[in-house]
């Protein structure tokens, strides 16, 4: 697989002698296969499987100081630690624990550890790893983060349409009042093989300040619970991850949180895509946001990246037809999209390129439904130039804001 998958190249031991390194499922499965840990001989020979029987993806091998054992990243359901193996195979151990995101870590020569972690209510900071404890080393956003309020973000459970269950987040508006009713935004992360976890979203935080309730839902396709959870929508997108996203929304509804009458959609990449998939067949979104998405499967065959996952996937147009055709539900069906629909993208985007929401925009201004495109120029499949992502983030407010008008001060009790 891509050396640079799994956040780190390949790991040398401290002989010299072995090399660890995050090894790809079958090539037939694509990204859908779930990452193992192995080590293999610098002289050559076959490697060794260091988590066989563990069915988590495994990011970032580093060796320790004295090579009997090699730490890793280990990605479970919404979290993400630290752990560590015995070189020559046993026993996973988890290094760190507790609901949260470990995005990095670093080894000193003398065998101390640092990490870089975050929580839904702390951002991202740097802390020195005491056996299980973490002891902070850096205070970046004390600052700022003591002149505003934080909205609460919980963990919940529910289930799909067709009964599967389901895991995610729930953000509250800040301010919140018990048995109200408020507009609420259904988020929905790329990937697909990916996952919302236990990590602070400023995003997610600026919604909640101007009164919207944030969904966040780890849908059939997603990580963290294992390769099986993953296929789920192998060469299927948009059905069973549609109805386990919309699954999210009716939970919120019979909460008595979300107000059906006032309810938005929204992601990028494959959130964009399957954002597409979802208003095509749900009529009850007010608003939604798609950023560098697709609707047309046809469209992105020999323009993007990804002809080889294509072909494993879904097979060739010519040879596959139905199986294309199903995936592009969204474009072939767009009459049925009634949603005012803001389409995004970045001009030099050779991931999901520019022509995809523009295909998607024509659409629905043939249809006359309401949509807007916006360009970032110079832009790729991530917007990185700061005075574009705050203009991305100022553009999402006042779409969801027009549409679904947050009341601070008067939300429904209906």
């Amino acid at each position: 697989m891509d050396p640079g998958w799994g956040g780190r190249p390949p790991a040398w031991s401290p002989d010299g002698k072995s090399i660890a390194y995050v090894q790809g499922g079958p090539l037939k499965l694509i990204y859908y296969a779930g990452e193992k840990l192995a080590v293999i001989p610098v002289a050559g020979g076959p490697a060794r499987i260091l988590t066989p029987t563990l069915d988590r993806n495994v990011l970032s091998p580093r060796w320790s100081r004295d090579g009997s054992s090699v730490l890793f990243l280990l990605e479970d359901d919404r979290v993400t630690h630290l752990a560590s193996v015995p070189a020559q195979g046993g026993a996973v151990q988890m290094l760190t624990k507790g609901r949260r995101f470990v995005s990095d870590y670093s080894t000193s020569s003398d065998g101390k550890i640092a990490v870089l972690a975050s929580s839904p209510s702390a951002p991202a900071e740097v802390s020195a790893l005491n056996g299980e404890e973490l002891r902070p080393l850096s205070r970046q956003n004390d600052a700022w983060l003591s002149q505003v309020q934080l909205a609460p973000v919980e963990e919940i459970s529910f289930k799909s349409k067709d009964g599967t269950p389901v895991n995610g987040f729930l953000v509250r508006p800040v301010g919140y009042k018990q048995g109200t009713r408020v507009p609420t935004i259904l988020r929905i992360h790329g990937g697909p093989v990916y996952q919302f976890s236990n990590e602070f979203s400023f995003e997610w935080q600026v919604f909640a300040a101007q009164g919207f309730a944030v969904l966040g839902a780890n849908p059939r396709g997603s990580s963290g619970r294992g390769e099986k959870f993953s296929l789920g929508i192998w060469a299927d997108w948009g059905n069973k991850d549609s109805q386990d996203v919309l699954g999210a929304v009716d939970y919120a509804v019979a909460e008595g949180i979300a107000d059906p009458n006032r309810l938005g959609v929204g992601g990028w990449s494959y959130g964009g895509i399957l954002t597409n998939q979802v208003i095509a067949r749900d009529p009850r979104f007010k608003a939604a946001i798609t950023g560098a998405g697709q609707s047309n499967a046809l469209a992105g065959y020999g323009t993007d990246q990804y002809v080889r996952e294509y072909e494993a996937e879904l097979g060739t147009p010519w040879g596959n037809t139905d199986t294309w055709m199903r995936v592009s539900y969204p474009f072939y069906h767009a009459d049925r999209i009634v949603t005012p629909t803001l389409f995004m993208c970045g001009d030099k985007d050779f991931n999901v390129p520019l022509l995809n929401s523009e295909q998607m925009y024509q659409s629905l201004r043939s249809l006359g439904r309401e949509t807007q495109l916006v360009i970032y120029p110079g832009e790729y499949h991530q917007i990185r130039r700061p005075s574009f992502e705050r203009d991305r983030l100022q553009r999402y407010v006042d779409w969801y804001g027009k549409h679904l008008q947050p009341q601070r001060n008067q939300a429904s009790t209906q």
